[in-house]
């Protein structure tokens, strides 16, 4: 075991137990409305610790996935509740005309349970696909159902990587760290493309009322 985890569980006994699965929760949940928390380390050292007896597996992913869930969800319905009146405002309308509006409603109705479900595995889509779910009034379960699937499997492969490589910690976060870097720089390509999309279609004329 590397000194730096020895030191690490050594702190923590000072600590409930409990502490940790709710810095697991915190962290995957603040995820949802703040995407620069590191949550895939945070779960992934949760591994670590479940495969060196500190804390139970089945708690740390519990916390992971009720914790990102709940706040998710709790994204959607704020967009379902206050998202069409925000876009009503001066500054909304500039950010979504009406039409556009409209189409993006289309485009969830057609694939968003499917949106939902890729989006997870992007860090910036993970803020954006719940909260315009909501102002797309896409379903409850059309929006819940995907977005546990895929909160599920993340989340069980970081905690079973933490768990079976724990001896080689510093290698398994690189590798968790470069695979998020690609998925950032893949949003990244996509978000440049979305804007591109977004900027045509204010330009389109407008069907007179």
């Amino acid at each position: 075991m590397p000194a730096q985890l020895e030191s690490f569980i050594r702190f923590l006994d000072v600590f409930p137990v409990e502490t940790v699965y709710l810095l697991v929760a915190l962290g995957t949940a603040v995820e949802n409305i703040f995407p620069p928390i590191p949550s895939d380390t945070i779960v992934l050292l949760g591994g670590v610790l479940a495969d060196h007896g500190v804390v139970r597996a089945d708690l740390v992913f519990a916390s992971a996935w009720g914790a990102n869930i709940l706040l998710a969800m709790f994204v959607y319905f704020m967009g379902r509740r206050y998202g069409r009146a925000i876009f009503r405002t001066r500054w909304g309308r500039w950010l979504l005309r009406p039409h556009q509006l409209d189409r993006l409603s289309e485009f969830y109705g057609q694939y968003g349970a499917v949106t939902i479900l890729v989006s997870r595995f992007f860090p910036v889509f993970r803020v954006l696909i719940p909260a315009f779910a909501g102002i797309s009034r896409l379903g409850f379960w059309r929006t819940a159902i995907p977005l546990a699937l895929a909160s599920a499997l993340w989340y069980a492969v970081l905690l079973f990587a933490g768990m079976f490589a724990s001896r080689n910690l510093s290698k398994v976060v690189s590798a968790v760290s470069a695979v998020n870097a690609g998925l950032v720089i893949a949003a990244v390509v996509l978000l440049a493309g979305l804007g591109v999309l977004w900027w045509m279609s204010r330009r389109e004329r407008q069907d007179p009322p």
